[in-house]
């Protein structure tokens, strides 16, 4: 394979500077819009190795034209994590492969770490070009659509080249197992939370969101986030929230917030229109303050068909709110029903309104998952706990000396980051 001309200088300039001494560890994705819920693992992953012997960045491939980039720029801008541009206009672009390269030769990255199926097929093609060591993280094959079968066989056929694989949850660690890559290869780190960063300081009736979208005193406030695609599962939610506003029985004064964009949306507002919900359900777009969102929620609800391990249920709970989630992927291995959260069956809404509406109602219930919620996220998903194991993964795939981990220089970047957000 021949990869043709040159990277001009120009966009060289506009890249990150190089760092003095460091070991450079290349974070590679394809991002479209504002991003989801990996990138916030991602971006913050830097900050959190500052002080270590790794330097790393992250190259995003994502449409020329998509405005959305800008959101994702100014993410990195805002936690200090240094961003590389790749402008990538499909599978027959061939200037991506150029640019990666120049990437990989300019900075000396000693590890490809991918987080997709393009990132992780790229590594597999560079690696001939430029020696460095490939580990990637497997977030989940969950969004379902006419390529992805393609993309996703795509992804498992390059897993068993790496020489480490990253699972965020015990069921992803199992279909890898099941690819043929060995256990030695392999490792279970779950997804985890800034919990400085994400801490409740407002009570939900004081939260000022609440005034600018006008909720009436003494109404509940149910939030989710997420791309609004099928997998998501908020039709279900949306059929939930009609049940307990509209239906038989005791009914609830309660709203939905989902914050979020994607190609389901027209659907979703068709929906919300067809049951009169117009004034119970608000489609937010993006969020830019998540804090500000989950403070103002008295209830936060998962709703997926298919998932990883989510990010917004370790924010949620990080924030103290209450989460009813579906039995969906690496959920119920986290959450213990009736304990840290309330579990129900993946698309049934029925179900899904019932566990609502115990949280809701249920004031003792619902102040324990709160309590039980923030303590788990303390002792199993610390992002300073995750970034350790990280680091140590770093170590050997690099043949480093298997050293502690600079749990002072982590806790920090964490106390660092913490004070500014």
């Amino acid at each position: 394979m021949a990869i043709s001309r040159k990277v001009d200088q120009q966009e060289i300039a506009g890249w990150p500077p190089k760092p003095d001494g460091r070991e450079v560890v290349l974070h590679t994705r394809v991002v479209t819009e504002t991003g989801g819920g990996p990138d916030k693992t991602i971006l913050m992953s830097a900050p959190f190795l500052a002080d270590s012997p790794y330097w790393l960045a992250a190259a995003y491939m994502h449409p020329p034209e998509d405005p959305g980039f800008a959101e994702v720029r100014r993410r990195a801008e805002t936690i200090g994590s240094p961003l590389i541009s790749v402008p990538d206009r499909g599978a027959l672009d061939r200037s991506v492969l150029r640019r990666m390269l120049a990437i990989c030769k300019h900075y000396q990255v000693k590890v490809w770490h991918g987080h997709d199926y393009k990132s992780n097929l790229l590594g597999v093609a560079l690696r001939p070009f430029w020696p460095m060591k490939l580990i990637t993280t497997v977030h989940g094959w969950v969004k379902h659509t006419t390529k992805t079968p393609l993309y996703y066989a795509v992804d498992r056929w390059c897993l068993p080249y790496y020489h480490h694989v990253i699972c965020v949850s015990d069921d992803l660690q199992e279909r890898v197992a099941a690819l043929g890559v060995p256990p030695e290869r392999c490792s279970l780190i779950h997804n985890a939370i800034d919990e400085r960063m994400y801490s409740r300081t407002i009570a939900p009736d004081h939260a000022p969101m609440r005034q600018q979208m006008g909720t009436p005193p003494g109404r509940k406030v149910v939030g989710a986030i997420g791309r609004l695609s099928p997998e998501k599962g908020f039709g279900d939610l949306i059929r939930a929230v009609h049940g307990l506003v509209t239906g038989d029985g005791d009914r609830l004064d309660i709203e939905l917030w989902i914050a979020g964009d994607g190609d389901a949306r027209p659907d979703l507002e068709r929906q919300i229109k067809a049951l009169g919900l117009e004034d119970r359900v608000k489609l937010l777009g993006f969020c830019s303050d998540p804090i500000a969102f989950y403070h103002a929620l008295d209830l936060f609800t998962l709703s997926s068909l298919r998932e990883g391990l989510p990010n917004v249920v370790l924010e949620a709970m990080s924030m103290s709110v209450p989460v009813v989630s579906t039995r969906v992927a690496g959920v119920p291995k986290m959450l213990t029903d009736g304990e840290t959260g309330l579990l129900c069956p993946i698309g049934q809404p029925g179900e899904l309104a019932e566990a609502m509406r115990r949280a809701l109602t249920d004031s003792a219930l619902s102040q324990r998952l709160v309590a039980a919620g923030r303590e788990l996220i303390e002792r199993e998903y610390s992002f300073t706990q995750r970034m350790a194991k990280v680091r140590a993964i770093y170590d050997q795939v690099l043949g480093a000396p298997q050293s502690q981990a600079d749990d002072q220089g982590l806790e920090a970047a964490a106390a660092s980051l913490g004070a500014s957000g």
